[in-house]
Parts: structure tokens; sequence; C-alpha cells
């Protein structure tokens, strides 16, 4: 069997894992963007480094854009199988698939107006609404701890990974030389303990792991709630300042935490009289979607639902829905928080949001998860005091904050943890993929100490024979 990793390989997003069984039948491991890559991002997206056609079939851990972002652009390029996922995760990518295409139109849309005022050649997306829409039908589900037949005497298995709805753990079982093998692809591991979500589940010995690597190096701080972190945030912008809270938030999974966190401050009497707006029409969708999928959650959130029907509502939240709506929030001057995707900044409605208030100093821009360094998350967090947002320079004076402890990646003892189902001497090869290659050069120190042989950390396009 051959291994080839083409995205998320020494860096976080644009999840691609092609794996080539002897009979040269090939299956790939996801299909994500690659996000805030700086100026290569665009090319990186354009490049498989694969023909799509030649993928028989697709196993997708999770909706997250950074995982299945490139679907439909694989689709149109050739590829004719089936795209197999858990419900939930169906769910979830079809509403964020035809969303991603329609920011592209509307990004490159702005972007061509410029360069067609500089003379330079026009742009086009990636993929239209109409090929993120046409990709869907390829779609097959199986429930959690269930194996199915994807291609024949191939199996499947997903477990619950805990990360968003609907993330799973890929279990991919072959037969090689008379002998049945097992390769698992870790998707995104979440926390233990989440908030919302189960915790990620147990699964059966593997000759062949590839894990997630983000936080491989690091611990989430546990001292201070994310609820109590959250408060303070708001009460020194919204309170102290008078100023705009602007929240970045993954329209999946931080925005449905951060909706939960708000509301249980309301029912606690501790949510400060300041107006709080969800704008995000695909947050308000995925929110949905969400709630429709209560076995998923935890035993404390379903015993909190017996008697609050929303978790994820309350009375001073306010959804904007229309552009002009969202326009409109930035000639408004009282204190308010804002929650808008994307969360790292790069895309979305957040983005005008952050160029809009990010030259006062009485607001604060405020992140809930990872953002790849060069992403407007990842250079604001990193202190760089200019920005340029859509071709424009913006000197940062509002404060630049980050809540860790809200982030859907496990740190390496939640990694660890999800590990400890394995015997790691029965570990043929371990791959790291979605991580920054220090980080992962840290962590694969850790598990080497823990047991586990030859732990790899591969390169672009990288091929190995296991």
């Amino acid at each position: 069997m051959k291994i080839s990793f083409h995205g998320a390989a020494r860096t976080v997003t644009g999840s691609k894992h092609l794996v080539e069984l002897p009979d040269r039948r090939k299956i790939l491991l996801d299909c994500g963007l690659f996000q805030g890559m700086g100026k290569d991002t665009d090319r990186l997206n354009r490049q498989f480094g694969f023909d799509p056609a030649s993928i028989d079939v697709l196993l997708l851990s999770h909706a997250h854009i950074d995982h299945c972002g490139l679907l439909p652009r694989l689709v149109a390029e050739g590829f004719r199988g089936k795209i197999w996922c858990t419900p939930a995760t169906r769910a979830l990518a079809e509403v964020l698939l035809r969303d991603s295409a329609k920011i592209q139109e509307d990004e490159i849309r702005y972007v061509n107006k410029r360069r067609k005022a500089q003379g330079l050649p026009l742009l086009k997306p990636l993929y239209s609404v109409e090929e993120a829409s046409a990709c869907t039908v390829l779609f097959e589900v199986a429930e959690y701890d269930q194996w199915v037949e994807v291609l024949p005497a191939i199996q499947v298995q997903f477990t619950d990974a805990g990360h968003i709805i609907g993330s799973a753990a890929v279990h991919l079982r072959y037969t090689e030389a008379g002998i049945t093998r097992q390769l698992t692809f870790s998707g995104d591991v979440g926390r233990y303990g989440d908030a919302i979500l189960r915790s990620p589940a147990p699964f059966s010995q593997a000759d062949v792991l590839i894990l997630e690597s983000t936080y491989g190096n690091s611990l989430h701080p546990l001292h201070v709630t994310s609820t109590d972190l959250l408060l303070r945030h708001i009460e020194e912008t919204c309170l102290q300042r008078k100023g705009k809270l602007v929240i970045a938030a993954f329209s999946v999974g931080r925005t449905q935490e951060l909706l939960y966190f708000l509301n249980q401050l309301e029912l606690e009497n501790r949510l400060p009289a300041v107006p709080v707006y969800l704008d995000s029409p695909l947050s308000v969708e995925a929110t949905e979607i969400v709630k429709s999928f209560p076995a998923n959650f935890n035993k404390t959130i379903q015993q909190v639902m017996r008697s609050d029907a929303d978790p994820f509502g309350f009375p001073q939240l306010k959804y904007i829905r229309t552009v002009d709506q969202s326009k409109q929030l930035n000639f408004e001057n009282g204190p308010m928080v804002i929650i808008a995707a994307s969360g790292m900044a790069d895309a979305g409605r957040v983005k005008h949001h952050i160029s809009n208030t990010v030259e006062n100093s009485r607001n604060r821009i405020l992140f809930t998860g990872y953002c790849e360094p060069r992403s407007l998350g990842g250079r604001l967090l990193s202190g760089q005091k200019e920005v340029s947002i859509y071709g424009i320079v913006h000197e940062v004076h509002a404060s630049v904050g980050q809540i860790r402890s809200m982030s859907a990646h496990g740190d390496y003892d939640d990694l660890c943890q999800w590990l400890s189902a394995q015997d790691p001497k029965k570990v043929q090869e371990l791959f790291l993929v979605h991580g920054e290659y220090e980080v992962q050069q840290a962590f694969r120190d850790r598990l080497i100490k823990k047991g586990f042989d030859s732990v790899r950390i591969p390169e672009m396009h990288s091929v190995f024979s296991v």
C-alpha cells in the first residue's frame, strides 16, 4: 500500500491524503481547502497533485471547509465515485460548500474590480455555486460504529471524533497478501469534556495511523472557564471602553459553543445588557442543523435541554441575515458583540467588520480557535501594527485577544488519550499531519517516548510505501 500526502502536510489546512492499494484502487481521505496561506493559498487550491478522475472513493472525516472545501473542484475535474461520511457531516457539508462557493464568487467579483481598473487579467473562483450543489449528489452516509463496504472487499467504519457535530475518525480495513489490515485517519480529534459534544470514542487496533497534530505541543488552559473568559472580554470592551467586541468564529462548532456560553451567562443573570449580533446566515443555518442531531450531544447539554429547549438562544441575540443589515452595524456606535465567520478572518463578513473596527482603540477583535500564521487572524494575533484587508492597509489600534480554551482541537493530552486505545508496538507507521512543522517535531518526540517506533512527518506530495 502507498500513502501520499497532498495537503495538511507540515501545515494545518488543506486535508488530502491518498491511499493506493496493491490492486491500484485509490481512496482519498478528505478533500479540503487550504486556508490562510497568504499569496500561496490560491495556487495550492488549484493543484491537487493527483488525477481526480483516478480516485475510486472518498472518505470524509467532517464538514469543516479545510477538510471538504475542494470537493466541488474534485468533481468538476473528473471524480465520479461516492463520498462517504456521517449523516450530520452530509447535512453540514451541503450548506458549507454552497456558502464557500458564494463567498468565492463574491470575493472574486470584488478583487476583479481592482484588477480590471489596473488592466490585469480577471480571475475565476475555484468553483461555482452550481458546482458545489452538483457534488452533493455523490454523498453516501454511514452511522457511527457500523462497518460498511465502500468498495468490493474494502470496509470503513466511522467513530465519533468529538470535534464538531458528525465529525469522525475514519477506519479503513483491507486485505493485503491474505492479511487483513487497518488504516486509521484521525480527522480532527476533539476535546475530552467538551461543553456540547461527546468525547472522542475509542477504536480498534490499527496497523497504520494518520494523526492530526494541531496542538501537539501545548495544553489548553483550564484554570479559568471559557464562559468566564468570554464574560471578561465583553465587560472590558463593551462596558469599560464602550466599544465593539468582534468575535471571529467558525460557523460550525465555535459559533454554537459561543451561543451556548452566552445563554448560560444569561440564565445566570451575568450577561451584560448589550446587544449580541450573529452576523452570518450560514451560522444560523448551521446552528439549526446542529440542533437537529441532539443524540451527538453529551449528557450535560441533554440534561440542560430538559429545562431549556434552545440552549443556543437568549433574548439579547439578534440574527443578521442581509448584507444591508450587516453594513448597518458599521454605523452603530454603541457597545455591542458581533459574532461572524470565518474563524481565521480570511473570508466572510467578519473580515469586513474587522476592517471597520481595527483602527479604533475602544474595540477588541477576539479569536476563538486556531489561526494560520499567514491568515488575517494569525497576523493580528502576532501583534502586527498594520494589516492589509482587501488591499487597504489599516493601522491596528483595537486590542486583539484569543480564547485558546475554546479550540475544537484536542491538545497533546487529548491526542495521547485518544491514542491510548492502541498498542504502540502494533502500529507499523504513524504519520503526523495537520500541524506546523515545529509543533509536529515536538509531538513526534513525545510519541516516540510513548513507544511508537516509527513516527513520520510527511512533506507536501510525499509518498510512502507501508
